[in-house]
């Protein structure tokens, strides 16, 4: 069974949700017996200007097999924002643009790597099954075409402005098979694209599985950074996981609460500058010891963006036994929450300020919801059932090729 992965940014240095998702399942699956897993992928490890920082070429990493090849450009990124403002006002209002103008966005968005639809078709008799991470991204939109009556696609949609573009109206045809993270990505795919609905796919029970690492020591991880009371943030910090709107709400929380000592700590990479406050610790990119140690030291995990397609820190946090507190904007995550009842949602600030007041002063019924987590995590996503799945859709794509 010879898989190959087609995805944006692959390795061990990349920090993103995607990205991270598709090194674990490809891990994952190169263990299965009769798998053989290979990816290919760009040079890049930053997507906000697509750099080649890795060396081109062949290399394995963790038992995958990995091919990267060179962009030719770096994101430019006044010429990209000038073009990204007319073309997704459009999209935002629903007006067509002409395909050239939205193939230009997509091109300039990046990352630009026009090599590596060139090598899909060299190699697409070596392969069985080509699996496509990502519909916003240069490498799906112009590599899927090329093998797709073998391609199996993972789009991680959610709603936001640019799922709208005429662009992945014919895309979204294509593939011979669709992998959905989540029920409610399932739901809008099929409701965005009617096509869709008649191609095989997994139902939406998805995702990945959840395992701890050794060396998690919540009480250590307090004493390493100096913290007591802290909900914890992980993830990208930028515009688009809703950061600003985090540090707002928190702001005007610790105004309104002047004796709470709590603190928002946050881990990852910061896109966009970080109030200078006492009480908001940024950690940068920590270790995975250091992150599930944060996790297991938290009252609760907080996430407040609104465009996810799964979110694995959620899944992480409820496997660590801890209550998760997210937007109630987002589909999959108030999904989680409701279907787990291991969190709560919010919309606006005063529910925000509610839902926190009610996990730090409910500790028993935040400990419940902690226990429904790892029960909703283990019933679900486990590293065997996820495996199962994809090998089931992978097979029923095989089967009809042949």
């Amino acid at each position: 069974m010879k898989v190959c992965f087609v995805v944006q940014r692959y390795g061990l240095e990349v920090n993103g949700g995607a990205e991270a998702y598709t090194r674990e399942v490809a891990e994952h699956l190169a263990k299965l017996p009769g798998y053989e897993v290979s990816c290919l992928t760009t040079c890049a490890v930053d997507y906000t200007t697509w750099k080649n920082e890795y060396e081109p070429g062949v290399s394995d990493l963790n038992g995958v097999k990995v091919e990267r090849i060179a962009n030719t450009r770096e994101r430019d990124p006044a010429s990209f924002n000038k073009l990204s403002e007319k073309v997704l006002g459009a999209a935002a209002s629903r007006t067509p643009l002409s395909r050239e103008k939205e193939e230009d966005w997509m091109e300039k968005q990046g990352p630009c790597c026009p090599d590596l639809p060139k090598r899909l078709e060299q190699i697409r008799g070596e392969y069985d099954v080509f699996i496509f991470v990502c519909y916003l991204y240069y490498t799906t939109y112009f590599g899927l075409p090329v093998v797709s009556d073998k391609a199996i696609f993972i789009p991680t949609a959610h709603e936001e402005t640019p799922i709208h573009l005429g662009i992945f109206e014919k895309m979204f045809t294509l593939p011979a098979a669709f992998y959905y993270n989540t029920v409610e990505e399932k739901e809008l795919t099929n409701k965005l694209f009617a096509d869709s609905l008649n191609k095989p796919d997994n139902g939406g029970k998805g995702g990945v599985g959840v395992e701890l690492p050794s060396g998690i020591d919540g009480e250590a991880f307090k004493q390493k950074y100096k913290l007591d009371d802290f909900m914890l943030y992980v993830g990208r910090i930028d515009e688009n996981k809703c950061c600003p709107e985090l540090f707002r709400y928190f702001t005007e929380y610790k105004k309104r609460h002047p004796n709470s000592g709590l603190k928002l700590v946050l881990m990852g990479k910061p896109v966009i500058e970080i109030p200078k406050r006492d009480d908001i610790v940024s950690l940068g990119f920590v270790s995975e010891e250091d992150k599930f140690s944060g996790l297991a030291a938290c009252k609760f995990l907080v996430l407040p963006s609104k465009f996810e397609s799964l979110s694995i820190v959620v899944l992480e946090a409820m496997k660590m036994n801890r209550p998760v507190l997210v937007s109630a904007d987002c589909p999959v995550l108030k999904g989680h929450a409701l279907r787990s009842n291991a969190g709560l949602y919010y919309s606006g600030f005063l529910e925000f300020e509610g839902c926190v007041d009610y996990l730090l002063v409910h500790p028993e019924e935040a400990d419940k919801m902690g226990a429904n987590g790892v029960v909703y995590v283990d019933n679900d996503y486990s590293w065997d059932k996820i495996c199962e799945g994809y090998d089931r859709l992978i097979r029923e794509v095989i089967s009809k090729e042949s």
